[in-house]
């Protein structure tokens, strides 16, 4: 068979199965180590599917239908209202999860990640809060509660592809800060280098993790294993990772020994 047809019906077994590990695919297709490797990093090139630690999946945002499949890219920072739709089911039961860390009375920060954009909906139940983002799409959502709640937004340079505010001035809200907890997703978790983003305009992100007391990482299990350009912080300053069962057991183990608290939804 040539590399060409055994590439589609790769495509078409993810399609089929979802999520499968490496050693499964390359038993089921009868292929060496070194074989069912070259497929997939020739389909990842291709921008066909996404690898994660140990498996693969098909790029979550695309449609396949065993014949064709219409191409985007996941090698790049996408605008915010396409990665509000990828893993969506996902991202909601996480932002559901975690509300529940949430106490009367706390100060929070939101990161302008689409997952944690999930959150909004169950903050209704609070009554005094202390909010404070950097996202335009979050602070909207928030006002839409029409809570009483203490509520901040940085100011800063507009940026349309997150809908958010960065540069000095963005920073320097978040300089001498002092908050109960942040709530921040991730473009990819890499096990020794820690957050990483695609976002060149990232150290908010990172001043938003040093004025936070506990800070608390939202990632679908797709962004495990992957590394993006830019490190946000590292792992020893998180406390809490909330993802979704696709994690595997392996990455479970290793997040676990490092002594962080990790909630699977």
């Amino acid at each position: 068979m040539k590399p060409f047809e055994r590439r589609q019906q790769i495509l078409a077994y993810l399609a089929n199965h979802g999520r499968t590990e490496v050693d499964v695919l390359a038993a089921y297709f009868k292929l060496t180590g070194a074989t069912i490797r070259k497929d997939l990093t020739a389909l990842e090139d291709d921008n066909k599917v996404l690898r994660t630690y140990g498996s693969v999946v098909l790029i979550s945002d695309e449609t396949f239908d065993r014949k064709e499949k219409v191409a985007t890219t996941d090698k790049e920072d996408k605008p915010i209202s396409q990665k509000t739709g990828i893993n969506l089911q996902q991202k909601q039961r996480i932002g559901q999860k975690a509300a529940e860390l949430i106490n009367e009375g706390n100060s929070i920060i939101f990161d302008a990640g689409s997952t944690v954009l999930q959150m909004i909906p169950y903050l209704k139940p609070f009554d005094n809060l202390s909010l404070m983002t950097n996202s335009l799409t979050i602070f909207n959502e928030i006002l839409k509660l029409n809570k009483s709640y203490n509520l901040l937004i940085s100011g800063g340079t507009f940026r349309e592809k997150s809908a958010s505010f960065h540069g000095y001035f963005a920073e320097s809200a978040f300089i001498g800060s002092n908050f109960d907890i942040l709530f921040i997703g991730t473009d990819g978790l890499d096990l020794h280098v820690g957050l990483t983003t695609f976002n060149e305009v990232y150290k908010v992100s990172s001043l938003m993790c040093d004025a936070a007391n506990k800070i608390v990482l939202l990632a679908d299990s797709s962004k495990f294993g992957r590394k993006s350009p830019n490190i946000v912080c590292g792992l020893e300053k998180i406390h809490t990772i909330i993802t979704d069962e696709g994690l595997s057991l392996e990455m479970r183990e290793q997040i676990r020994e490092k002594g962080i608290e990790l909630l699977i939804v």
